[in-house]
């Protein structure tokens, strides 16, 4: 049976306030988490303020998984999980066709998709009517890292789309993390920037 999922958007209520808020969705074991914190350790590099946290529950290696990030231009003080996002990023291609990922999405917001398929297709089989970006991260993980782990990859997608942080605090975000493997992580999240493809 064809699932079909649509984008439920909320209106933005503060425009004053230059604050992002990002939702991950991936699978246990994937990275996510890790991709959160490192775009929060960039942020606060560039000065401003930044929040990464997991949804916490008994979620299993495998099993569908969300983090979150806000990065602010002014003191963040909310602390509750990102009801309403921003930025939607989906580092498994077979998400969509399990979760609402786009739900909650605000006005304008954009989903980050891991995705072999066309725009046509996922606007088809997923219902998504809201500003898309979509980049091969399987393909882009195994062939400059030697396996399919796209969270490091899916952060070069995130700053195409998005410019939530600059490139370089990233980098050195990436080599306080990975050490002697953040070489091949920088590649990745390189390639993708460069191969992310944005969409009204």
């Amino acid at each position: 049976m064809e699932r079909t999922e649509v984008c439920f958007i909320i209106p933005k209520v503060q425009e004053t306030i230059k604050m992002k808020e990002v939702r991950l969705h991936g699978r246990g074991g994937q990275g996510g988490v890790t991709s959160a914190e490192l775009v929060a350790i960039a942020a606060i590099a560039e000065g401003k303020y930044a929040q990464a946290f997991p949804s916490f529950g008994p979620e299993r290696r495998g099993a569908p998984v969300a983090a979150f990030i806000r990065v602010s231009d002014d003191q963040i003080r909310t602390r509750e999980k990102v009801y309403h996002p921003d930025i939607v990023v989906v580092l498994d291609p077979s998400l969509p066709a399990l979760v609402n990922v786009a739900e909650g999405l605000r006005e304008g917001g954009i989903v980050i998709l891991n995705t072999e398929k066309s725009e046509e297709e996922i606007r088809k089989d997923f219902g998504l009517q809201c500003k898309l970006a979509m980049v091969d991260a399987n393909t882009i993980a195994r062939e400059e890292l030697g396996l399919p782990i796209t969270n490091t990859t899916m952060l070069g997608a995130l700053l195409k789309a998005t410019g939530i942080v600059s490139m370089e605090p990233l980098e050195h975000a990436l080599e306080k993390r990975f050490g002697r493997i953040a070489p091949k992580n920088k590649a990745a999240m390189k390639r993708a920037f460069k191969e992310t493809v944005v969409t009204g």
